[in-house]
């Protein structure tokens, strides 16, 4: 039995791009049948819901609180819940994962850090980070922004992004040699009928596990597409 897990995924309020809540979101996932979700809101470098002059400790408590809800609601809801980081420069993102609040709360200096120096920082403290869609096109980013010397994986699908976009990922990772990642980037629930995600062949214990696995080569990325007539996942595709 396969275990399907989403990598990216945004709430609100602790992302202000978010447009449903942690229930919200995590309802969806369960009725689709995945097995957990990792809710990775934008850090205090980035989109962040909350008043970014506020003091860093303020941020990271409220940055932790749709997570902290989502816990809460694992075994009403009857799916896992973990979480992640999505730290952004200019539209340039990274996926951050396996680092805990209390080493988030010891590094206020991360909100002032070039990438160049925060990544391989978050590296060196055992997290997995993931340059997510690296090739992103829109009118608020100036240009394309590629770190493959600072992160050890690339999101080569996310389904947000167009087929253009997610096969220059691919091309990136396959050139450098990086780890093969898939997300769905969802801000809007059960609004998000094409998913991309982490499968694994057994279930996820914790975010160190997580990392363990993927690391060492154990999770295979896939899409899929959520069928408007049976509320499930249909085509589901191995990358």
């Amino acid at each position: 039995m396969p275990y399907l897990y989403e990598t990216h995924t945004h709430t609100s309020p602790a992302s202000r791009c978010g447009k449903v809540s942690a229930r919200e979101t995590l309802e969806y996932y369960k009725r689709v049948g995945y097995s957990g979700v990792f809710i990775t809101n934008h850090f205090v470098d980035g989109n962040i819901g909350c008043d970014r002059s506020l003091p860093y400790s303020d941020m990271i408590n409220f940055y932790f609180a749709d997570y902290e809800e989502g816990k809460r609601l694992e075994s009403e809801i009857g799916i896992s819940v973990f979480y992640g980081v999505e730290s952004s420069y200019k539209g340039t993102d990274f996926l951050i994962y396996g680092l805990s609040r209390e080493w988030y709360l010891a590094h206020p200096e991360l909100a002032d850090l070039k990438k160049s120096e925060m990544l391989p920082l978050l590296m060196s403290a055992g997290a997995l980070v993931v340059q997510a869609h690296p090739f992103r096109e829109a009118r608020y980013i100036d240009h394309i922004r590629l770190f493959p010397r600072h992160v050890q994986g690339v999101e080569v699908y996310n389904a947000c992004r167009t087929e253009l976009e997610n096969n220059m990922a691919s091309i990136l990772a396959d050139q450098y040699g990086l780890l093969r990642f898939s997300g769905s980037d969802n801000h809007v629930g059960e609004g998000q009928r094409t998913l991309g995600g982490m499968r694994f062949d057994s279930p996820i214990l914790s975010e160190a596990d997580f990392v363990t696995r993927v690391l060492s080569g154990k999770g295979t990325p896939f899409r899929c597409e959520v069928s408007d007539s049976s509320d499930s996942l249909d085509k589901i595709a191995l990358l």
